[in-house]
């Protein structure tokens, strides 16, 4: 290499975990030795405010308009982003083909006395910054309420154990990844609760017309989460799907098949909207697109404001 590789990320302990990953993937699997790539910490306006909802502020995007930018101006080569934090539709002039494989894509809950959900006592009041998790929360304890809360894993562990929650919901992935699995109360099956589109995955995202960074990234590429990964986003593009959008998806690969499963909730979580497909495993994008219509269809756009 003419010059390093330099991989953006944000600065939480967990991006930065996600990077040193990818780091460590393509050192594996390339020519390239630990000194020739280098991550550079940014911080986004999604790190910056934490008191409110992403949707409030502005929407997913706040968690990589920075990076795509530095990608954009040729300060970084890679940006590194949980995929779940995307939005959903590409942004001009960048690429995001390669995936990590998938870590564990389900939620958790962390409580102080180790009640897990159902034995909670009435009205606890439970951290989640998203409405998907909260309309989910819902229909699984109507008593249940919900308060906003934001920050990295530790923040919000903290927070919890201030009193000031008396549960939260938290991805398993960041958990598993910072080492805190013995904070966990109870891990919720993807079927008791759908998780975010691409939950779980890492994603690497270069400039469009960088061939050589291209042909680095194509070779860190896992194949299966590459398929699901486009079968769930596409589930989100052909509902426009944002932070608003309360909705899970989630997809399995078995042998030659892929299934998609998925749940729209109305605006204001009063209708859920459920769809689930199975079909042949090469047209793991087209699945995405048609469980999206039909969840279009059936809700008739009543989770759009």
């Amino acid at each position: 290499m003419a010059k390093k590789i330099i991989i953006g990320s944000r600065g939480s302990k967990l991006a930065l975990l996600y990077a040193q990953k990818a780091k460590d993937q393509i050192i594996q699997k390339t020519t390239l030795g630990i000194n020739d790539i280098e991550i550079k910490s940014i911080t986004t306006k999604g790190d910056q405010v934490t008191n409110t909802r992403l949707s409030d502020i502005g929407g997913k995007g706040l968690f990589s308009t920075e990076i795509e930018k530095e990608l954009k101006n040729k300060t970084i080569d890679i940006a590194v982003h949980a995929l779940k934090d995307m939005p959903a539709i590409e942004t001009s002039g960048l690429k995001t083909e390669t995936f990590l494989e998938r870590n564990d894509p389900r939620e958790i809950l962390i409580t102080n006395n180790k009640k897990k959900l159902n034995d909670l006592s009435l009205k606890s009041i439970v951290g989640t910054s998203s409405f998907r998790r909260e309309f989910q929360i819902k229909k699984l304890r109507s008593d249940l309420i919900c308060k906003v809360i934001r920050g990295n894993v530790d923040t919000r562990i903290k927070k919890l154990k201030d009193g000031d929650y008396d549960a939260i919901i938290l991805s398993y992935a960041g958990i598993k990844n910072l080492s805190l699995e013995s904070e966990i109360t109870e891990i919720f099956s993807v079927q008791k609760i759908i998780p975010s589109a691409g939950q779980g995955i890492i994603a690497l995202q270069c400039r469009e017309i960088d061939r050589e960074t291209i042909s680095i990234l194509k070779k860190v590429n896992h194949e299966e989460t590459y398929k699901r990964a486009h079968a769930e986003r596409n589930v989100l593009k052909v509902l426009e799907g944002n932070c608003e959008t309360a909705i899970g998806v989630y997809s399995e690969i078995e042998g030659e098949f892929i299934l998609v499963e998925a749940e729209l909730f109305s605006i204001d979580g009063s209708q859920r909207f459920y769809e689930k497909k199975l079909t042949k495993i090469d047209e793991f994008k087209e699945i995405g697109k048609k469980v999206g219509q039909t969840l279009k269809t059936k809700s008739n756009n009543s989770y759009k404001k």
